[in-house]
């Protein structure tokens, strides 16, 4: 195949742009000279001055739960709790035997301001279960009949339960509490999880997704990628990460970073350090938010995964979060560096000035989300009041010379690569002006952290996330370029030399 008539953008800053592009055998054969590749007739497309680039990859996104999320109810947005109960009312009836199931609200935004409580719901679901996750995913509303079936048993270490003036449960859950309740009494069927992750695959690739990194960290999420894949619905790649506390089970059969094939393969361990912002969960500097992990905790779990060959990827959100986890990275740097291993710290929201260098000094990658920045903006001004400077500061961490990889998240935001990088150029979502101008990022900046960092995170920086001779042939086909203008959008897209949404002609 031959892609000409069309600008391609390789992200290669020594050959940045060619006027073709020739694939053979799911591969980038050629550029300028294809026509002296040995290409038996090849298919030509007419690129028609459309713009190509290498295919989209998110860096941190929940792909199971994000498909999943898109049969629940969507509370997201609703500014106040009549909002929320009102969507509810509005919603269809679940099924008989089914939970009320919902995603996506956020008390902060509510006015008046207040924390939901199990009776707001109990009007609305009566005996039926019901359980509303916050736009964090750090945060779980559930109603009076939910909480029964666990029987009162909801403390956890790392774990949250919010009481009222009586010390009954309010019906808040919050991290571990809130992640141990939906793992034991939230669970969807394999096949309901399979039929929206293969919506979901869809949808992804019609966003010019060709990879991800999946950080659904239940062992079910590698069964449901492999029945995808056996299946032949599987057509993007997926870097699994598995969570730590399953190391020694993945070491007894032998499991290691990097083992699978061209689609599906095994990333890194999963580690929590603190909370959110959204659940006022973040370990801070000041002292307050919840500890998840401690420092030695996280020193132990690099060097155990180091020796089984797994790098580590830390959940940081607060400023004492991030601390810890860049000493613990510093104090265990002998292990896994050596090893040629690449840990990183996901989301890196608020720093401290003088931690800022230590991540490039380190060798530590930043796994940020570029639509948290506008997304989070008023509650970061309201919680974290005075220290905004150090926060979702992305610019400052490429300024370092720090890895800078770009994610959605979802679902707490929504998979979409284009509006990230939207996002972090603009640093808006909405009419107001740039939020912490200082820190918005050029397009370049942008796309390098959406195509090459995943790519070179993944240890595959040889093989995708440009378009050189010798990467595989995925890529994405822009109606323009979104260097003339940011608000271009997705025609078409390909994983290793073959269509996956909107083949041409166009």
């Amino acid at each position: 195949m031959i892609l000409e008539n069309g600008l391609i953008r390789t992200l290669d800053p020594q050959v940045p742009t060619q006027r073709a592009l020739a694939i053979a055998g799911g591969m980038i054969a050629g550029g300028v000279g294809v026509h002296e590749t040995a290409l038996a007739s090849p298919e030509v497309v007419n690129l028609g001055g459309r713009v190509v680039l290498p295919g989209f990859s998110d860096a941190h996104v929940h792909f199971p739960t994000w498909a999943i999320a898109q049969n629940e109810i969507d509370l997201d947005g609703c500014a106040s709790l009549d909002e929320v109960l009102a969507r509810l009312w509005g919603a269809p009836e679940p099924a008989a035997g089914r939970w009320l199931r919902g995603y996506g609200w956020r008390s902060a935004d509510w006015r008046p301001q207040r924390e939901p409580t199990r009776h707001d719901l109990d009007a609305f679901t009566g005996a039926r279960p019901a359980a509303l996750i916050a736009k964090d995913y750090h945060s779980l509303w559930l109603n009076s009949a939910a909480l029964e079936l666990a029987g009162g048993d909801l403390e956890v270490h790392g774990g949250v339960v919010e009481r009222d003036e009586h010390g009954e449960p309010t019906g808040v859950l919050r991290e571990e509490s809130a992640w141990q309740f939906k793992e034991r009494y939230m669970v969807w069927p394999d096949d309901e999880y399979l039929e929206a992750m293969r919506a979901g695959v869809r949808l992804a690739n019609a966003r010019g997704v060709t990879a991800v990194h999946d950080k659904d960290g239940w062992l079910g999420a590698l069964r449901l990628w492999q029945q995808l894949e056996e299946r032949g619905h599987l057509t993007l790649r997926v870097w699994q990460s598995i969570p730590h506390e399953k190391l020694d089970d993945a070491v007894s059969v032998g499991l290691r970073s990097g083992l699978g094939g061209p689609l599906l393969r095994l990333g890194y361990l999963k580690v929590f350090m603190d909370g959110t912002l959204g659940s006022q969960t973040a370990w801070l500097l000041d002292g307050s938010g919840v500890q998840i992990t401690s420092g030695e905790e996280l020193a132990e779990i690099v060097r155990r995964g180091a020796a089984a060959g797994f790098p580590v990827a830390v959940h940081a959100i607060g400023d004492r979060a991030n601390r810890e986890a860049l000493d613990a990275f510093e104090q265990t740097r002998n292990v896994w560096r050596p090893l040629g291993l690449r840990p990183r710290i996901e989301h890196c929201q608020l720093l401290a000035p003088e931690d800022l260098p230590r991540f490039a000094e380190l060798g530590v990658a930043c796994s940020v989300q570029f639509s948290h920045a506008p997304s989070d903006r008023d509650m970061a001004d309201r919680f974290w009041a005075g220290k905004t400077d150090g926060a979702y500061a992305f610019r400052s961490l490429f300024a370092t010379g720090a890895v800078v990889a770009n994610g959605s998240d979802a679902p707490i935001e929504e998979l979409d690569p284009l509006a990230g990088v939207r996002a972090g150029v603009r640093r808006t979502i909405d009419e107001r002006p740039a939020w912490h101008e200082e820190q918005t990022l050029t397009i370049d900046q942008a796309f390098h952290a959406t195509c090459v960092a995943p790519a070179w995170l993944a240890r595959e920086e040889r093989s995708r996330g440009t378009l050189l001779p010798g990467r595989a042939a995925d890529l994405v086909v822009l109606d323009r370029d979104p260097w003339e203008d940011l608000d271009a959008e997705v025609v078409a897209t390909m994983v290793a030399g073959r269509w996956v949404h909107n083949p041409p002609p166009w």
